[in-house]
């Protein structure tokens, strides 16, 4: 299994947010993970990061536990995160924010040429980066800045690519061109999970769906199946 999160229990303190919860994604799927503000989705997310940690479960990735692994090493094990809210350097230029994706390949000459490779693919996926590379991130809107930390979660040509609410805070124009980017990436092979607030979105454009609530899985199955589901469309609406 490309990607097992089995069983994994997290507390805030005292506060439970994780109960019990397992999940899995196969190679080359987009799942998605949907439901209400509170009900554990970011927590999930956080916890195969390695930026929480959990007090019982474990997470595996391609067989191999992974679970109290710090998250630069999990970087290098393939899996890269777009956070919520983007967290662009917004004092650094568009070229020198998706240089910093790449901050842990050695810098040798082959490496160098493999660095080279990951810009022209992230400026082919995002012709407005290349447009804007010299330009200050700060200066770009929400919507080119979610671009810009896509981009940058690109740069190691991730196995699993993980994004925390993608649509947060854009404009409707943008939410569509974001999916339709993440579709091309995974078409070109790249697994993704992702955390999404706009159900419908997440339903449109991934293969599986967990939908939570409250620290618990309470449904899961194929996106195209649950469009119809009550339960479902209770989320959609509330999203």
């Amino acid at each position: 299994m490309f990607l097992e999160v089995k069983n994994i229990t997290v507390y805030y303190g005292s506060v439970l947010a994780l109960d019990d919860v397992s999940f899995h994604v196969n190679e080359g799927e987009i799942v998605a993970l949907i439901g209400p503000n509170g009900a554990g989705k970011s927590t999930a997310l956080h916890a195969i990061c390695g930026l929480v940690q959990t007090r019982s479960g474990h997470v595996k990735f391609q067989g191999e536990v992974i679970t109290g692994l710090q998250p630069y090493q999990l970087v290098k094990k393939g899996l890269s995160l777009v956070p919520e809210g983007r967290h662009v350097f917004s004092s650094m230029t568009v070229l020198e924010n998706l240089e910093m994706g790449a901050y842990t390949i050695k810098k040798s000459a082959a490496e160098h040429a493999k660095i080279s490779d990951s810009l022209d693919n992230v400026f082919q996926l995002f012709p407005v980066l290349k447009e804007r590379q010299k330009q200050k991130a700060g200066t770009l809107s929400s919507g080119e800045q979610q671009m810009l930390a896509i981009g940058r979660a690109l740069m190691l040509n991730p196995e699993l690519l993980m994004l925390d609410e993608p649509s947060l805070g854009l404009s409707p124009n943008y939410v569509d061109m974001v999916f339709e980017k993440l579709k091309e990436v995974n078409n070109a092979g790249t697994t993704i999970l992702l955390v999404e607030q706009n159900a419908q979105m997440a339903l449109e454009y991934s293969n599986k769906v967990y939908l939570f609530k409250i620290g618990e899985i309470e449904l899961s199955g194929i996106s195209k199946d649950l469009i119809t589901n009550d339960k479902v469309k209770k989320s959609i609406l509330g999203s």
